[in-house]
């Protein structure tokens, strides 16, 4: 027999969230600051409670039970009230005040702490959880409703979603310095294909983004190689182990070092837009809303926020 629901914590709420979007008991303790242990008896306590179970390995991965499907999207709910709730006494006592849950894929997180900055200029009550992901986690996040707004490039169409295009994202190729494709004054992209290509991992966006373009292109790379993130992939550039397809922005600092060369490949910058992103329907804080308002009222400045941090001359196509 399941006990009263009413005796249910926060706390375990926030740990079964945790573990729902990791789908890892341990991922999630390492999140919460947890032991493995901890979590467990968090969960077993929750189930007890449900009088259910929430959670089943089949083949070594975790999957939700329907009782977790449940919960978590009551948990939702509970948790979207309670912002809500915090920021309308905040708009109360005559300020802006609460946490801006952000999502962004790693392609923007150069950019963001800077257009966070801007934004906390307005209201500087504001704080900020930010969660780096890529581009599958992004669309996993998107499907749980896990964050307030969040910031990817490339806008998964079998979502029933709300998106605004404000800041365009230019993929370039980029080589070490005394690579001999620097020399050329003019590329084709089949140019490249004899170099090794350093490519993230399966769920990156941009690597799909590049990869979709390539083949489209009829580019074939015989060699390529995987690298864990965007950081470690610059790194590999540098020693001179391959060729890249990278934001611009991603790599605006080694560029203007000199640590790098940006290949002038005549079909590239590929163009893709920075969108801010929500489940269609979902109601928003008070938070949200204004940091919304913001990124729609600042596009133009924050074009040319992202040009000084780029360190480039304003000249990109607005994005559609």
């Amino acid at each position: 027999m399941r006990k009263s629901l009413m005796r249910l914590t926060l706390r375990q709420l926030r740990v079964f969230r945790a573990v729902c979007e990791s789908r890892s008991y341990s991922r999630a303790a390492e999140e919460m600051a947890l032991t493995q242990p901890a979590v467990s008896l968090q969960i077993r306590q929750l189930e007890e409670l449900v009088g259910q179970p929430l959670f089943e390995y089949v083949a070594k991965k975790l999957y939700l039970t329907p009782a977790a499907e449940a919960l978590l999207k009551t948990s939702e709910d509970i948790f979207g009230h309670l912002e809500s709730l915090d920021m309308q006494l905040s708009d109360l006592q005559g300020s802006l005040q609460g946490q801006l849950n952000l999502a962004v894929e790693s392609s923007a997180k150069y950019l963001v702490p800077h257009l966070f900055a801007a934004f906390r200029a307005q209201h500087p009550e504001v704080s900020l959880q930010l969660v780096v992901v890529n581009h599958a986690q992004a669309v996993r996040r998107l499907s749980m409703s896990r964050d307030d707004l969040l910031i990817m490039s490339q806008v998964p169409s079998e979502l029933a979603l709300n998106f605004y295009p404000f800041l365009n994202n230019p993929i370039v190729a980029v080589a070490p310095p005394g690579h001999p494709l620097c020399a050329r004054p003019s590329l084709r992209l089949q140019d490249l294909t004899d170099f090794p290509l350093l490519l993230r991992e399966p769920g990156s966006g941009t690597r799909r983004a590049g990869e979709e373009y390539c083949h489209q292109k009829r580019a074939h790379f015989a060699e390529t190689l995987e690298i864990g993130s965007t950081e470690a992939q610059l790194q590999a550039v540098i020693a001179g182990l391959g060729l890249a397809l990278l934001p611009r922005h991603a790599a605006s600092l080694e560029l203007a070092a000199g640590q790098l060369c940006e290949l002038p490949v005549e079909e590239l910058p590929l163009y893709h837009s920075w969108c801010l992103v929500h489940t269609e329907g979902k109601r928003l804080s008070p938070v949200a809303r204004a940091f919304e308002t913001f990124i729609r009222a600042e596009r133009a400045k924050i074009s040319a926020l992202a040009e000084r941090f780029a360190g480039r001359s304003p000249r990109m196509p607005a994005p559609g």
